[in-house]
């Protein structure tokens, strides 16, 4: 399987670029025409969720800096 980059980007999307498949909730797949970079939303302001269309422009502030999460709980 190739690898998958995501890449949080500051005050926007996340950008999804490799050999992907995103499927709903009841796992049915997204038709992506062979896509494979897109970007999803998380600001919440977009009209064709889950994916970015650009609304987070000036609506959203979130600085992406890279940090270790704690040790997983087991």
């Amino acid at each position: 399987m190739s690898q998958v980059k995501l890449t949080i980007n500051s005050n926007g999307s996340v950008k999804i670029d490799g050999d992907f498949e995103i499927v709903d909730k009841n796992g049915v797949p997204y038709g992506l025409q062979g896509r494979t970079v897109v970007s999803l939303c998380r600001c919440g302001h977009s009209a064709n969720k889950p994916f970015c269309d650009g609304s987070h422009k000036g609506h959203f502030e979130h600085e992406a800096v890279a940090f270790d999460l704690p040790p997983r709980k087991v």
